[in-house]
């Protein structure tokens, strides 16, 4: 689990936050599955709209410069974002996200990772916290708009009622590179030493190594 700072600029935050006012929304059940849709009450952007598959690519790009989730993430395929709006009284209840889901190219794809980036200031709304299950606990996230929170898709979550105020978010699913969470986790580390490492023999030993990790644990 990852949050990652400043995915987005306030200008660009404002950019999607204006598209958005003016995409039209519908009952966000009708995207989720039969267990979820039990605990599911926001809206969500209609994803067919011109405005809004433009949005989806602008937010693509943004989280693909980021150079965190570039090192950490490797997707080699995408879901197709989905814009979620929760007004005063809408919740999402403890779920999980499917294992497969639609990609973004029509195919199909391997839920590895899901991600929730942050479009309303949390001083603007109340509660709306996304609660991540794990062995310590639940930890609740409510960060700066424009910041993103990074996590293993077959994790427990939730987001609190919202009790004022508007929460915006964009949420989206994608397949790794590499399939293993422990594996991605010391590609990542190892991403981390190289670019402390000046040219020399120990920086292209470390290439060697980690292109050596990719042949072998890389799934295209």
């Amino acid at each position: 689990m990852l949050t990652l700072g400043q995915v987005l600029t306030l200008d660009d935050v404002e950019r999607v936050r204006n598209g958005l006012a003016r995409a039209p929304f519908r009952d966000g059940r009708a995207t989720a599955g039969p267990t979820a849709r039990k605990v599911k009450r926001n809206q969500q952007a209609v994803g067919a709209d011109p405005e809004v598959e433009a949005l989806s690519r602008f937010i693509r790009d943004a989280l693909l410069r980021h150079p965190v989730f570039a090192a950490y993430a490797r997707p080699v395929a995408w879901s197709r974002i989905i814009f979620s709006r929760y007004g005063p009284g809408d919740t999402y209840g403890l779920h999980t996200d499917d294992a497969q889901m639609a990609a973004e190219d029509g195919g199909r794809l391997r839920t590895d990772m899901s991600f929730t980036l942050f479009l309303s200031d949390p001083e603007t709304y109340e509660g709306g916290a996304l609660l991540l299950d794990g062995l310590d606990g639940e930890r609740e996230h409510r960060p700066q708009a424009g910041d993103a929170v990074l996590y293993a898709t077959g994790r427990l979550h939730r987001v609190t009622p919202v009790t004022a105020g508007e929460r915006l978010a964009a949420v989206g699913w994608l397949q790794s590179l590499i399939r293993r969470d422990d594996q991605r986790e010391l590609l990542f580390d190892l991403e981390r030493v190289r670019a402390g490492l000046p040219d020399g023999e120990a920086r292209l030993l470390l290439d060697k190594s980690v292109g050596g990790l990719l042949r072998q644990w890389g799934e295209i």
